[in-house]
């Protein structure tokens, strides 16, 4: 793993994006109602999880769409990058919570978690974070995210039927 091609812009808008990101995540931590602190823990580890394991499977090996950052190669700033799904797996969580998401809601809450993903993503491809490659383009992550974010809602029913797990502070 080498520390980085060239330090330039695309890490440091990295840094700053996951600055923003974990500001954000504390500052929300902190309000009254917030998640029990044991589904704060499982919204942090799942959005990692699920963000390496779509990285590992379809940014690299044989498949290989995407380039994080300079080179195909790992980078030090590429683990920045991973950091960065924790938080967004919190929102995902938090609003679920907040918005008080019902079946009657849930497909609206995962095709705007979906298109926010893909946002994302193109900004991350605008600012040379990722370099699309193979034959893949934008629209290919559209039904991915819709995918992540249907299972992630999944999860969280179950994780909700368990009240003693989900209860709030």
């Amino acid at each position: 793993m080498k520390l980085w091609e060239s330090f330039d812009q695309n890490e440091v808008i990295l840094l700053i994006l996951i600055i923003m990101a974990y500001l954000a995540y504390f500052l929300m931590k902190r309000k009254p109602g917030n998640l029990a602190p044991q589904i704060r823990i499982l919204s942090l580890l799942w959005g990692l999880a699920i963000g390496v394991l779509y990285d590992f499977t379809i940014g690299g090996g044989q498949t290989d769409f995407y380039r994080v950052n300079d080179l195909n190669n790992y980078e030090v700033t590429d683990v920045i990058y991973y950091l960065l799904f924790a938080p967004f797996g919190y929102f995902f969580f938090y609003f679920y919570e907040r918005l008080k998401i019902s079946k009657k809601t849930f497909i609206i809450y995962v095709l705007v978690w979906a298109l926010f993903g893909v946002a994302i993503q193109w900004l991350l491809t605008k600012a040379g974070i990722l370099t699309l490659q193979n034959g893949y383009r934008l629209a290919h992550s559209f039904p991915i995210f819709l995918f992540t974010q249907t299972i992630t809602g999944i999860y969280i029913q179950m994780l909700k039927s368990k009240e003693q797990v989900w209860a709030v502070e």
